[in-house]
């Protein structure tokens, strides 16, 4: 009877599926004062499935990719679009859709971020597991809004406890719970001039810990083949005498040809030290990136200098990669 009943309550609605790929080798290299001398080679072969069709009241959207060496799924979301009222999406793993985490750092760059492999964005945010979100343009500002929960996902079966997905909780306490707006504006009569700022406010379920704070913003401007991008970031943690950073970071990106990028972009990013001097880290990081066809050749090598905030501390970085997408 049970399963009758569940056969009725859902109708199916017609879904155009389609399947997408990359297949990538890497070669990356370490050196400085955190240097790793292991295995430098890797690869990864990518599959992404994706579903959109209308259900009524929008169009919907599912989308899970795989991964080599990955037991669960690389990113796995679904969103619904219903027009003027805006999108709404659940977030289940890695997608980054909504908040501060999808704008952490959009800085124009031929392929990594200047921090890669050798520092951070120095933000928090929704994260993307787990994230209700929703998005939408008003009198057009670009509206996108994110909160979730601080902890592993529900399980399947409420009574057991037992398994993963939905029908119950994950039975442990919550840690924080996060919410994140963020807003972007395209400026009139500026063609290519774009605005964005967005915080994030971790609250946390122990009554000894003060809410972490952080926000990013963005001042991105695009001419012909050049794009110039100023990026701004403050995170402060809640902990009484805590460090919190500051981060300013610039980048140029130059379409050389149409299958020819390369990039440039500097970070500084300071770290406060209540009981003491603070120190300011410096990235800077050369991209390039050439396609011909299906295949993307790209590389990136960077250099931090008194990294984490470790006076003397240097690191390098350097990654090579060849990307076939089908």
């Amino acid at each position: 009877t049970a399963l009758a009943g569940s056969l009725v309550a859902f109708s199916a609605h017609a879904v155009e599926m389609s399947v997408s790929g990359t297949a990538e080798v890497t070669y990356t290299t370490t050196g400085g004062t955190n240097a790793n001398t292991g295995n430098a080679w890797g690869s990864n072969t990518s599959l992404a499935f994706t579903g959109t069709g209308d259900v009524g009241f929008g169009t919907a959207t599912i989308k899970r990719t795989l991964n080599d060496g990955i037991g669960a799924a690389l990113s796995a979301w679904q969103t619904v679009d219903m027009g003027d009222m805006g999108k709404l999406s659940f977030d289940s793993t890695g997608g980054g859709l909504e908040g501060t985490t999808a704008y952490d750092d959009v800085l124009p760059t031929a392929y990594e971020e200047v921090w890669t492999g050798i520092s951070g964005t120095g933000v928090i945010g929704a994260a993307s597991n787990d994230t209700l979100g929703y998005s939408n343009t008003i009198a057009g500002v670009g509206i996108s809004l994110a909160t979730t929960k601080g902890n592993t996902a529900g399980t399947a079966n409420a009574t057991t406890g037992t398994g993963t997905g939905d029908g119950g909780n994950d039975g442990g306490s919550t840690t924080y719970s996060q919410s994140d707006w963020h807003l972007s504006y395209s400026i009139p009569y500026v063609d290519g001039l774009k605005v964005m700022y967005g915080e994030s406010t971790r609250d946390w379920s122990v009554a000894t810990e003060n809410d972490d704070t952080s926000s990013v913003g963005h001042i991105l401007y695009s001419t012909g083949p050049v794009s110039l991008g100023y990026r701004f970031a403050e995170f402060h943690d809640g902990t009484a005498a805590a460090n919190g950073t500051n981060v300013e970071a610039y980048a140029v990106a130059f379409n050389v040809s149409d299958e020819m990028k390369i990039s440039v972009a500097t970070q500084d990013r300071e770290y406060d030290v209540p009981a003491g001097t603070n120190v300011t880290e410096t990235s800077d990081a050369i991209n390039a990136s050439y396609t011909m066809g299906a295949m993307t050749v790209r590389g990136t090598f960077s250099e931090s200098k008194d990294t984490g905030g470790n006076t003397g501390d240097n690191d390098e970085h350097m990654e090579l990669s060849l990307v076939l997408a089908f």
